[in-house]
C-alpha cells in the first residue's frame, strides 16, 4: 500500500513543533514539502516566512510573506510578520499600513498578536507607536500582567517615569511572580536614586531569575552598601555564584566602575531617599482622557488593583479606603498613613498625608495609582 500524503494542515502543525523547538532548517524543509503539493496553501507561505524571519533571512521572508498575502489579503498571521520584516528593512510606512491593516480588519482584541506587533516596533526604537499597540492590549485585556509591564516599559522609554512606575506595579499586582517586571521595576528605582526600594524589589527576585548582568550587580552594590556586608558574606554566594555564570569573572575596572556610580560627586554614599525631579507631566494612554487644566470638580483615579474612583479628591480617597477590606473600620488619617508607609518601602518616595489632594498626588508621582482625569 502507499504511503499516505499528509494534509496542508499536518505539513503546517510538524512545521510548527519543529519551530517551536528552534529547529528551522528542519520546519523549512517540511514546509517547502507541503508548499510544492499545496500551493494555494496560504498557512505553508506563513510558515515559511516566519522560518526565514528567525534566520534573519529577511528578502525570503518578504517574498514568502508577499506570496501568502496574494492568496489571502487578509490574512492577519501574514500582515503581522510582513510588517516586522519591512520594519528590519527600514520601511516603517509600509509596516504601519501592513499594522494598521489588521486593526481596520478587527483584530484588536487579539492579545498575542497586539503584543507581537508593539514588540516588533519596540525593537526598532519606535517606542511610541509601540506604547499605542500596548495600550490596545490593556484595553482590552485589563487584567494582563504581560500587557502592562509592556505599557511599563515603553512608559519608561518615553521618558514617562511616574506613568512606568504604575504600569510596572499594576503588572505586579496581577502577577507578583512576574520576576521579569519586578527586575525592571527594581533598575528603574535605582536610576531614581530610590536605593532601598530598588533593593527591595530585587531581594523579592531569585539569583536564577536574571538573564543579564545588570540587576545582579546592583543587588550586590546595595546590599555591600545598605548592610554593611562584606564581599564574601554567605548571603551574596548565590547573587555572585549567578553573576559568574553570566558574565564569567567580574573586570577589576567594571567593579571600579560600580563602585564609583555607589557615590555621590563629593564622595559620600548615594542617599537611599533621593528623588529626581521631573521636567514634565506625562501624557495619558490612548483611549483616556486628559487630566483638566484647573485642580477643582470632578477627578478619576485609577489603583493599582484595578479599580477606578471618581468624585473629589475627599470622595476619592474615601472610595479607597471603603474599597480596601484591610482598612475597614480604620479612619481615612489612619488609611492614609499606613498606605504612605507601604508606598515608601516600596518606592523610597514619603507620600504626604496632609490632605486628600496632596496624598493622591503623590502616591501618583510615586506610581502607586494613576489619576486619569
Amino acid at each position: 500500500m502507499s504511503e499516505r500524503f499528509l494534509s496542508s494542515d499536518e505539513y503546517d502543525e510538524q512545521a510548527h513543533q519543529l519551530y517551536n523547538e528552534g529547529r528551522y532548517d528542519d520546519a523549512l524543509d517540511i514546509l517547502k514539502e507541503g508548499a510544492a503539493l499545496y500551493p494555494q496553501a496560504a498557512e505553508l507561505q506563513v510558515g515559511m516566512a516566519y522560518a526565514y524571519l528567525a534566520r534573519e533571512e529577511y528578502a525570503w521572508a518578504r517574498r514568502c510573506f508577499e506570496a501568502a498575502l496574494a492568496l489571502d489579503v487578509n490574512h492577519e498571521d501574514a500582515l503581522a510578520g510582513y510588517g516586522e520584516v519591512l520594519l528590519k528593512l527600514g520601511d516603517v510606512a509600509g509596516a504601519l499600513s501592513a499594522y494598521e491593516r489588521i486593526v481596520e480588519l478587527g483584530f484588536q482584541d487579539d492579545h498575542e498578536l497586539m503584543l507581537q506587533l508593539g514588540r516588533a516596533l519596540f525593537r526598532q526604537g519606535l517606542v511610541g507607536h509601540a506604547h499605542r499597540f500596548f495600550g490596545l492590549v490593556v484595553s482590552n485585556h485589563p487584567d494582563s500582567a504581560e500587557a502592562a509591564a509592556c505599557v511599563g516599559y515603553a512608559s519608561h522609554r518615553m521618558g514617562r517615569d511616574p506613568i512606568a512606575l504604575y504600569w510596572m506595579r499594576r503588572a505586579l499586582e496581577l502577577d507578583p511572580q512576574y520576576s521579569e517586571a519586578r527586575i525592571y521595576l527594581a533598575n528603574i528605582l535605582y536610576d531614581r536614586g530610590e536605593s532601598e526600594a530598588a533593593l527591595h524589589h530585587l531581594g523579592l527576585t531569585q539569583p536564577e531569575e536574571h538573564y543579564d548582568e545588570l540587576g545582579l550587580w546592583r543587588y550586590l552594590e546595595l546590599k555591600r552598601a545598605l548592610y554593611r556586608l562584606p564581599e564574601d558574606d554567605p548571603e551574596l554566594r548565590p547573587w555572585t555564584q549567578r553573576l559568574r555564570e553570566i558574565a564569567g569573572e567580574p573586570d577589576p575596572i567594571d567593579v571600579l566602575l560600580a563602585e564609583v556610580e555607589a557615590h555621590q560627586p563629593d564622595g559620600s554614599t548615594r542617599d537611599p531617599t533621593q528623588l529626581e525631579l521631573f521636567s514634565a507631566m506625562v501624557a495619558d494612554l490612548p483611549g483616556m482622557e486628559k487630566r483638566r487644566a484647573n485642580h477643582g470638580g470632578s477627578h478619576l483615579v485609577a489603583t493599582l488593583a484595578g479599580h477606578l474612583f471618581d468624585g473629589s479628591w475627599d470622595e476619592i480617597l474615601l472610595l479607597m479606603r471603603d474599597a480596601d477590606v484591610e482598612w475597614a473600620g480604620a479612619s481615612l488619617r489612619e488609611f492614609m498613613a499606613g498606605q504612605a508607609r507601604r508606598g515608601q518601602t516600596e518606592t523610597g518616595i514619603v507620600i504626604p498625608v496632609t490632605d486628600a489632594e496632596a496624598f493622591i498626588r503623590g502616591s501618583a508621582e510615586a506610581g502607586v495609582l494613576r489619576i486619569i482625569q
